[in-house]
């Protein structure tokens, strides 16, 4: 039986706007997901290699029709909605002109290209980089800005911007029309001060990274504020009530955290997302690599220090693509996901993959791993097959968070006493043991693994005060659905492969990388 409808607004519209689809969902004051729809969408196009773009509109067309099939659920009632949260893909750019009509394609965060022969930061802030040693991280910074390469490649579309934002800025717009976004979305190559949660001073270095005009940029609105009132036309297009307040959420990696409720530093956030990530939340800046700062955190006054594995998860799309084509077919044939199937690889395989072991790092870094890194398996023998090979990217996905935790950690003084494990992935029950076992702390998964919507759910209720603080809020509204203890053998072993071998493999192999990268060209130096 669906559950009864509310006899008054008091439930929340959480928007996932994600990189693979769209979802909504209406959750109440306890974190019960009432009711969801989900539409997929391509996630780009890519008109050249290593481009990957996305026309706006087709976001926006996705979340109408989400909505038109989350008000077709009998359990749904959009007159219970009491406001409105949007959580985002991060650094997805859309330029626009003063009427927030896109001038081009949106340039989604998996885009490559880069823009080279940039002048170099100069002064004394070129100067301080050199002494520092991280001049080219800054370099790299500059080379991956999109509003570089717009300027240099479309110097026609630079002309005509008048609003420069990332993509939850230009959705927001279409929801309230005013041309604003949540401080806690500003995750991209932005003149952002990361400390203060506003954008820069006018003497920060990121102003001569490239030339953003300041009155180009979103007003910025403290998560849990109210970025505005829903317009008539968005209220139609949403199907639900002009007038309803839109509160600030945050990008998806923190909404995903608050959803899984890691608020305190001991316990970590990880998301098993085609960008692995492992953070948590402090109430004071830390930053775990020098010059790579800590985001806002889903709640106001709080920071999320994240680390990230690019590509992470995206390794099992890669082993589904080249190496599953037995599971897939199998999948198919009995209608279930084929990731249900790679379970089985992990059971069918011991700890350790009998000596194999991967480094994840399958796209550049910028300042750890660096520019030149590349991804490795080593340990190879007549023993291993597709199911080693699964077990050791699962494994190298878990040393590589663990081994960025442990960064977090020292900078901190703070241990890790938990995991809090969100995403798609957090669906693997193998893979959330795996991970309890390789950190050798216990890994709990949330009720609901649309993590980032309960997040978003989570700040709306505090913007409207239906719960007077997050702790609160998190108590409320998130349940442990399944806990894993870590198994001390297989932490042990766990434990000695990382300390022995995973640590070592990167300072070992950089010099090869740097060669590979000297003699190949790849990737490109800045």
């Amino acid at each position: 039986m669906p559950p009864p409808l509310s006899g008054h607004a008091d439930r929340a519209l959480a928007i996932d706007v994600g990189t693979q689809s769209v979802r909504v969902m209406l959750i109440d004051p306890r974190g019960t997901v009432v009711a969801m729809a989900r539409v997929a969408i391509e996630p780009y196009d890519s008109p050249q290699p290593g481009w990957a773009e996305q026309d706006p509109e087709v976001w926006w067309a996705a979340m109408g029709e989400a909505c038109r099939r989350l008000w077709a659920d009998p359990a749904a009632d959009a007159a219970s909605v009491a406001g409105i949260g949007l959580t985002t893909q991060r650094t997805t750019v859309v330029v626009s002109d003063e009427r927030g009509t896109p001038l081009r394609p949106a340039i989604v965060w998996l885009d490559q290209r880069r823009t080279e022969g940039l002048p170099p930061v100069g002064g004394a802030w070129g100067a301080a980089f050199r002494l520092s040693g991280v001049t080219e991280t800054v370099a790299r910074f500059q080379a991956d800005c999109e509003a570089n390469w717009i300027r240099t490649h479309e110097p026609s579309t630079w002309k005509r911007i008048r609003r420069y934002g990332l993509l939850s800025a230009w959705l927001t717009t279409r929801l309230v029309e005013r041309w604003v976004d949540s401080a806690a979305a500003q995750v991209g190559y932005l003149p952002f001060d990361f400390k203060r949660s506003r954008w820069s001073g006018r003497l920060d270095w990121k102003w001569q990274v490239a030339p953003f005009d300041r009155d180009w940029l979103p007003d910025l609105v403290p998560p849990t504020g109210e970025l505005g009132r829903l317009a008539p036309a968005a209220a139609e297009h949403l199907g639900v009530a002009a007038g309803l307040p839109v509160i600030a959420a945050a990008g998806d990696k923190q909404c995903e955290a608050l959803g899984v409720g890691a608020l305190a530093p001991d316990l970590a956030a990880l998301s098993f997302g085609t960008t692995a990530t492992v953070g948590t939340t402090h109430r004071r800046y830390v930053e775990a690599i020098p010059l790579v700062p800590p985001y806002p955190a889903a709640i106001p006054g709080a920071w999320f220090t994240e680390l990230q594995i690019s590509r992470g998860f995206w390794l099992v799309e890669w082993f589904r693509r080249e190496l599953g084509t037995s599971e897939v077919v199998r999948a198919a044939a009995s209608g279930v996901p084929p990731e249900a199937l790679f379970e089985d690889l992990l059971h069918a395989t011991p700890p350790g993959a009998m000596g194999l072991m991967l480094q994840p790092y399958w796209s550049p870094g910028v300042r750890y791993p660096g520019p030149e890194s590349k991804g490795a398996i080593l340990g190879f023998g007549d023993v291993h097959g597709r199911a080693h090979v699964y077990r050791a990217i699962i494994e190298g996905l878990a040393y590589a968070l663990r081994e960025s935790a442990e960064k977090t950690v020292a900078r901190t003084g703070v241990g890790i006493r938990e995991l809090r494990v969100g995403g798609g992935g957090s669906q693997s029950a193998g893979a959330v043991q795996l991970f309890a076992d390789v950190f050798g702390v216990p890994a709990a998964t949330p009720h609901t693994h649309e993590a980032a919507g309960l997040g978003a759910a989570i700040d709306v209720m505090l913007g409207l005060g239906i719960h007077p603080d997050p702790e609160t809020a998190v108590v409320e509204m998130v349940r442990t659905a399944q806990r894993y203890e870590p198994d001390a053998a297989r932490a042990r072993l766990y434990d000695d492969l990382f300390r022995s071998v995973y640590l070592p493999m990167y300072g070992r192999l950089q010099p090869l990388y740097r060669e590979i990268r000297r003699i190949t060209g790849y990737p490109p130096s800045t």
